[in-house]
């Protein structure tokens, strides 16, 4: 009898880092695959489904206009119950840090069904910082059966966490494997109708709540200084559709000469974006352990980060939301050739390519105890 897989997710990075493991898993005899989203993002999450070809078996559509945490938090617990109730999985499927993760894996929880935690044992050990991420993955990994950590770091984090390690997994990172995909075709975006084909072009991303405010005002500042610097700069930043972001980027790129506001990308054009970037701007999880593999340089927006391995090549450089320090971020790329050259030649840290059949191979495996 085939083995019953639910894999739940909800926002725009979970569908891209989960596609790879939903394909490796229908083209399994063993296993039926079941998709539930949560639709925590509507159109950015519509968008990579299509891209891979995935049709959920089940969408909670659950997005509200500027919902806080708590209504998030209720309305995926409701909706999802009376499926988990119905499908009575043998594991569901998470991933990463989001409100749907471990929302998603208290759900299992009370239904008692195993579940395996994909993108497991990132830490800051700060549970503010970022926000509400750093606690939905502690508290995802609490309840989790099964760990897929990325990395050696992610795996001692989960030891350090008294979590034993018979029950721990090192996949590499799946959005690898998705990489693999998306990047086979060049940047066609209308965008580039707009720009010079001689500039080098920066993709900015930033979007997360502790960067709204003064935080986000000092990090567009420093993105409207360095293009006045460096003429032969253009920044394409898709906008975020959260209001707080979309008000703030409208007004101060307003009239900027080189600074394209544009909507969000479909997981294919944005992923070649980052392959014809100089370098990268973001405040993103997923891009840091994207970039690598691109072998694109990225200045990360924020004050801490999970994902210290690429800190350690060098090839991501936390420059907090300052505009002073970001300004001279800026600088050491645009001026140090021999300093840029040597980050764009690091191997990725994050994973090769294969760990969507390493997750498949370990259900396996647990399911025949």
């Amino acid at each position: 009898m085939k083995k019953k897989i639910m894999s739940i997710f909800g926002t725009r990075p979970e569908a891209i880092k989960m596609a790879p493991v939903v394909k490796e898993l229908e083209n399994r005899d063993e296993f039926e695959s079941v998709v539930v989203i949560t639709a925590q993002q509507r159109e950015m999450l519509d968008q990579v489904l299509e891209v891979f070809e995935i049709i959920p078996d089940y969408d909670l559509d659950i997005m509200q206009p500027n919902q806080t945490l708590s209504e998030l938090t209720s309305r995926v617990l409701v909706k999802l119950d009376p499926i988990l109730a119905k499908e009575q999985p043998d594991v569901i499927l998470v991933h990463g840090d989001t409100t749907t993760s471990f929302v998603a894996s208290l759900g299992a929880f009370y239904h008692q069904i195993s579940i395996g935690h994909v993108e497991a044992g990132l830490r800051t050990w700060d549970k503010y910082a970022p926000f509400p991420e750093e606690m939905n993955r502690q508290m995802t990994d609490c309840l989790s059966d099964l760990y897929f950590a990325p990395t050696e770091l992610s795996k001692k984090n989960l030891l350090t966490s008294n979590i034993k390690e018979e029950k721990i997994i090192v996949t590499g990172n799946t959005v690898v494997d998705a990489l693999s995909e998306t990047t086979l075709h060049g940047f066609n975006h209308p965008v580039m109708e707009e720009m010079n084909p001689a500039s080098k072009k920066v993709l900015l991303t930033c979007h997360r709540r502790e960067n709204f405010g003064e935080p986000m005002k000092q990090i567009f500042t420093s993105v409207i200084e360095m293009v006045k610097k460096y003429k032969e700069l253009e920044v394409i930043y898709p906008v975020h559709p959260n209001p707080n972001v979309k008000a703030q980027a409208t007004e101060m790129f307003k009239n900027i000469e080189r600074i394209h506001l544009v909507e969000p990308m479909d997981v294919i054009d944005f992923h070649n974006c980052m392959k014809e970037s100089y370098f990268i701007m973001s405040d993103s999880g997923g891009i840091q352990e994207e970039a690598p593999s691109l072998g694109k340089p990225v200045l990360v927006l924020r004050e801490v980060t999970e994902r210290p391995e690429g800190l350690e090549t060098g090839i991501l450089k936390l420059v907090g939301t300052k505009t002073e320090t970001i300004l001279a971020a800026v600088d050491e790329l645009m001026t140090n050739k021999e300093y840029y050259q040597s980050l764009t030649k690091q191997d990725n840290p994050y994973g090769d390519g294969q760990a969507s059949k390493r997750i498949a191979d370990a259900l396996g495996d647990y399911l025949k105890k």
